[in-house]
């Protein structure tokens, strides 16, 4: 039907954003020393949009997308803090030379214009 396709395409286009808002994200981090370990870091108990490392400091990152910069730090609610924290645990398991390093949740708030807030320790998991 026509509402079926019509929420298709705005999933698809939500989609679009997103990927391209971690790759702004993803290229703010580098100007600033980062580098990206990896992008849409998936495993059985969720995602992480990025993660990346300098020195010994190794941030977690949740990107979200707003039109209005002034939006984003609310919409990490506290399951996706726990998803996060949780995929974050999954991920260090797969990489014991990084379980030194010190840590950080971070969010990155991208609007249309690009990077428009980087909020570093966003939370941190219980």
């Amino acid at each position: 039907t026509r509402s079926q396709r019509s929420g298709q395409a705005h999933r698809r286009d939500a989609e679009a954003r997103g990927r391209w808002a971690e790759q702004q994200a993803a290229s703010f981090l580098k100007t600033l020393g980062f580098s990206i370990q990896a992008q849409r870091a998936k495993s059985a108990v969720g995602e992480i949009d990025i993660i990346a490392k300098k020195a010994h400091l190794l941030i977690f990152v949740e990107v979200k997308y707003r039109a209005d910069s002034s939006d984003g730090i609310d919409a990490i609610l506290p399951r996706q803090q726990h998803r996060i924290a949780r995929a974050a645990e999954a991920w260090l398991a797969t990489q014991p030379d990084h379980t030194t390093f010190d840590m950080r949740f971070d969010a990155i708030i991208v609007n249309a214009g690009g990077v428009s807030t980087h909020i570093e320790d966003a939370f941190r998991p219980e």
